[in-house]
């Protein structure tokens, strides 16, 4: 799809979508995202049905949640909707191959989330942001002073997922020289039938994700036989409440993927769709260079229009009723940010980019309450310091070729973007 129709659902595809019975209209499947055309499925289940209950599907039975209230709603009560009774994805673990039985913080309810999310956020805290500033613009600097001026180039190999490498393997202390390793097992972890609505070969996976575990393994050992440092592997290998992992491969593998994808997916993906967005509203793009003091509040907005993770999964623990409809006990519940971030109540021409929208920070991309993204504020820098450089060198940043998006019902991935550079 090129990015002059990108965002313009046809009055066919509408109506098309209004002639599904409600109660079969299915928003998990893979190919609207692979295609972009989820607007007006999702645009249907939050005008007839915010908490839409769907019986049948790939996925099995489950609830969608898609306006911008309820997702609140269900993200900030974690003593009802839990994160560790079936993952936070809707393909159930079953379904995931060998990551079915790997643990994370981000799938462990209170008590015993905070102690492992606390062993590593030192490293995101504001002070070592500050501390990371200077490197992340010297190496976007090098990175777009190193681009092919007058050529037609892939935007998200050259910038978005080396940017990404770049700073993956300094969060991780890891040998630059395989930083795109990192990559790579960040792609292969959604690699999943339930996930991709692809015939992935799951022993390629399988094969990628031991490659990973033993690699971080003998970081690992390294890290603890060391003084602490302040990288994500030295922290857990450190951490009171995560040292042990070393004896849980599946621990120890699932708190690493989980930083690994938590760190490509965000900030690749939104440096992709903020030049897909620009290219798409012109007059935003003009607005940006009238203004470049807009540009912290574009990266809210580009983070809102783009919303990298497309879902979060929760379950529920008990009764309770959510939107004037009772969810069991048991049943999966799936907060779809993708619509709560173009919800029409509370961002006006939500599918418009709008870089100096006023309440562009109010986006759920990044999830709230104890299971609030916990690299929010380091992806936002990365995305502001890559445009402030970005406007130094270049008047515009031109997609001139069809946009290539990924099937995939959790990450709202990018796969190629083809750009010509226009600089001053």
């Amino acid at each position: 799809m090129s990015v002059a129709d990108a965002s313009l659902d046809t009055t066919s595809e509408v109506d098309a979508v209004d002639k599904i019975p409600l109660e079969e209209i299915d928003v998990s499947q893979p190919h609207l995202f692979k295609n972009d055309s989820w607007r007006p499925w999702f645009a249907r289940l939050r005008r007839e049905a915010p908490v839409h209950y769907l019986a049948d599907s790939e996925n099995g039975p489950f609830w969608s949640v898609t306006s911008h209230d309820m997702v609140m709603a269900v993200n900030t009560n974690h003593k009802v909707f839990s994160s560790e009774v079936g993952g936070i994805a809707i393909a159930d673990r079953d379904d995931q191959g060998e990551l079915s039985k790997a643990v994370s913080f981000i799938t462990l309810d209170e008590p015993a989330h905070a102690p492992q999310r606390n062993s590593v956020s030192p490293a995101v805290a504001p002070g070592n942001l500050m501390d990371l500033e200077p490197l992340i613009r010297e190496r976007a600097a090098d990175i777009l002073d190193h681009l092919p001026v007058g050529e037609t180039f892939n935007w998200v190999d050259k910038v978005s997922v080396e940017l990404t490498a770049r700073m993956l393997a300094t969060l991780f202390d890891f040998p630059y020289d395989r930083r795109r390793d990192l990559i790579r097992w960040s792609d292969i972890t959604t690699a999943v039938p339930k996930v991709t609505g692809e015939d992935n070969d799951m022993e390629e996976r399988k094969a990628a994700l031991m490659d990973c575990a033993m690699t971080f393994h003998q970081l690992w050992q390294e890290r603890a036989a060391q003084p602490p440092k302040f990288d994500f592997i030295s922290m857990l290998a450190h951490g009171k409440a995560t040292k042990h992992h070393i004896n849980d491969p599946f621990m120890m593998l699932g708190n690493i993927i989980l930083l690994i994808v938590g760190g490509n997916d965000t900030t690749r993906n939104s440096i992709s769709g903020g030049v897909i967005a620009l290219n798409q509203y012109p007059e935003e793009y003009q607005k940006l260079r009238n203004n470049p003091e807009l540009i912290p509040n574009m990266v809210s907005e580009m983070v809102r229009w783009q919303t990298p993770v497309i879902h979060m999964r929760r379950t529920a623990l008990e009764d309770i009723e959510l939107g004037g409809k009772t969810i069991r006990k048991g049943d999966k519940v799936v907060m779809w940010y993708l619509s709560g971030n173009r919800d029409e109540n509370v961002f006006p021409d939500a599918d418009r980019l709008m870089i100096d929208r006023p309440n562009a920070r109010h986006h759920v991309s990044f999830g709230f309450g104890v299971h609030r993204c916990m690299g929010n504020r380091l992806a936002e820098m990365q995305l502001r310091v890559l445009w402030e450089e970005i406007m130094k060198r270049f008047k515009q940043v031109e997609v001139v070729g069809e946009v290539e998006r990924l099937s995939n019902n959790f990450i709202r991935g990018v796969g190629h973007v083809p750009v010509r550079l226009h600089p001053h």
